[in-house]
């Protein structure tokens, strides 16, 4: 595993105190450990984990040809462009019970969905399009083309292919898909463990008596909600003072429980406390020489003062104090580098933050050097097009502003101000918070 100092030598301009928020993630990456653990799961067991291996399928899917809806199958040969097809009615089939007879020239068969096409029948027409007339019906020209309403054997997916691949995440359609290759179970990664907890004496847990100066701790509950979100096992350590001994005993429990910390507050560049003291003691303690800590100046705003780093092998965030710098640094850096743990591959759906554009109904003041990840509301006008807004105050302390928002606009590192109606890109709450 690389020291953090040669990771940070393979990051071009690599500045602690001015670090690109687009540099982060490509540290972070080569920071963490991926998993090698897995287990064996029910089905029902499995949502929201990732896959350890490929699943190749014993089967096709469908089985066999058959109707994609109610109607009448017969041989699409037979269809003519200007004049009416009459057939006689054969027989019928449904689902789960084949036809079993013959099928001649100038017959078809009355089929349910999901029903197999006998050989020789390659065309279903739905049975609200047709004329009935005794035992007979009629298609009028035109309606229905040769092979229209049939599922092909094998088209979902062919027997010997990889129906999913190592690393996708264990999602409802994805557990439907394996459910019907006939497949009970699947070997997916370990769940991962994060043992989290606040920092410092001004911090309040819930149920203690409102004192002067002090704030009850919101990021407990913030990240423990977007560590939920993600599966995570989660291992709460409470609220730590600054206490040398205190801080020493929760990270040394957390390093010895959990696969990953991430903590709040005490990371600020330039601060004389007892976190950030204790973090760089216990990073550098190890003697296999694994562990270590960089405290960061990030340019992005919220969310400047950020620590990564390593005790033993176990890989530690250090996240601002301000609740929305909290929950923006995790979703813009820690949960990737989670779902990395997890073994997760970075282009999976559920992986990626949805991100769409949208234009700007306001105008945005924006310096560039600094990326900006500012709280928004995005909706349709009434045209149909996405606009978006911020939420107004943007202070990093404002939890409120995103309870209102829907989603953050990304503003990159050297984009300047946005004019009424700039496009922008948004990152998208849906699935993630």
């Amino acid at each position: 595993m690389k020291s953090l100092a040669e990771i940070a030598d393979t990051l071009l301009g690599y500045d602690p105190d001015a670090l690109a928020a687009q540099s982060v993630n490509t540290f972070l990456a080569g920071m963490v450990p991926l998993p090698t653990q897995t287990e064996a799961l029910a089905l029902m067991q499995a949502l929201g984990r990732v896959l350890a291996q490929d699943i190749i399928s014993p089967i096709d899917v469908p089985p066999h040809d058959n109707s994609a809806m109610d109607g009448y199958a017969f041989d699409g040969s037979a269809l003519s462009a200007n004049k009416p097809l009459q057939l006689q009615i054969a027989g019928s089939a449904l689902a789960g019970k084949p036809f079993s007879g013959q099928i001649g020239a100038g017959q078809c068969l009355h089929i349910m969905t999901g029903a197999i096409l006998p050989p020789g029948l390659d065309t279903v027409v739905p049975q609200e399009l047709v004329k009935v007339h005794k035992n007979c019906i009629e298609i009028a020209p035109g309606i229905v083309q040769p092979g229209d309403n049939r599922r092909l054997r094998g088209e979902d997916v062919h027997c010997g292919s990889v129906a999913l691949t190592k690393g996708s995440v264990l999602g409802p359609a994805a557990l439907g898909l394996l459910a019907s290759l006939g497949l009970p179970k699947a070997t997916v990664f370990r769940k991962l463990r994060v043992a989290y907890f606040s920092t410092g004496d001004e911090i309040l847990s819930l149920g203690d008596s409102p004192r002067e100066g002090a704030v009850f701790d919101s990021n407990r509950y913030t990240v423990s909600g977007m560590l939920q979100c993600m599966g995570i096992e989660c291992i709460d350590l409470g609220v730590v003072r600054d206490d040398p001994d205190l801080l020493e005993s929760a990270f040394l429990q957390a390093a010895a429980q959990a696969d990953a910390i991430v903590t709040s507050g005490g990371v600020s560049v330039g601060e004389a406390d007892h976190t950030k003291a204790m973090m760089r003691q216990l990073a550098h303690s190890d003697t296999a020489g694994e562990g270590g800590v960089a405290f960061w100046r990030i340019a992005m705003r919220p969310g400047r003062p950020m620590a990564v780093g390593r005790i033993g092998r176990v890989p530690l965030f250090g996240l601002p104090g301000n609740p929305v710098a909290v929950m923006v640094t995790f979703l813009a850096f820690v949960r990737p580098a989670l779902w990395q743990m997890m073994g997760a591959s970075p282009n999976d759906p559920q992986v990626q933050c949805p991100m769409l554009q949208a234009r700007s109904s306001e105008a945005i003041r924006k310096k560039p050097g600094r990326t900006e990840y500012q709280r928004a509301i995005v909706s349709r006008t009434a045209d149909g097009a996405l606009q978006v807004r911020i939420t107004g105050q943007q202070g990093s302390g404002v939890l409120s502003s995103m309870v209102q928002a829907n989603g953050l606009m990304v503003l990159p590192h050297g984009q300047g101000n946005i004019a009424i109606g700039d496009t922008v890109e948004v990152m998208m709450f849906a699935g993630v918070l």
